[in-house]
């Protein structure tokens, strides 16, 4: 299987997410719903470009179907992950 292929875009709006995480302390809460949402992560990709005129108050439309295009493959939800945590541990 080769390596997970993560456009510029899409790294700038995971980091973007994952700050805004780490900087209400929602860690633990966000990483407990990503982990258990695993098994449904490609279903949960559709529903994201399904409520994508609805997010734009957060973040951009097009950074929310990069998103959504990341957690399209399984691997792009352990990205999601890792930079939460890695986020986290560099403001602790």
């Amino acid at each position: 299987m080769s390596a997970l292929e993560v456009s510029p875009t899409q790294a700038a709006a995971v980091d973007r997410v994952a700050q805004f995480i780490v900087r209400f302390g929602l860690t633990v809460p966000a990483i407990l719903t990503l982990e258990s949402m695993r098994p449904l992560s490609t279903v949960g990709s559709q529903f994201m470009h399904l409520l994508s005129p609805a997010v734009t108050t957060f973040l951009m439309a097009g950074e929310w179907d990069e998103l959504a295009s990341l957690l399209e493959d399984r691997r792009g939800l352990e990205y999601i992950l890792d930079r939460i945590e890695a986020i986290d541990s560099e403001v602790r």
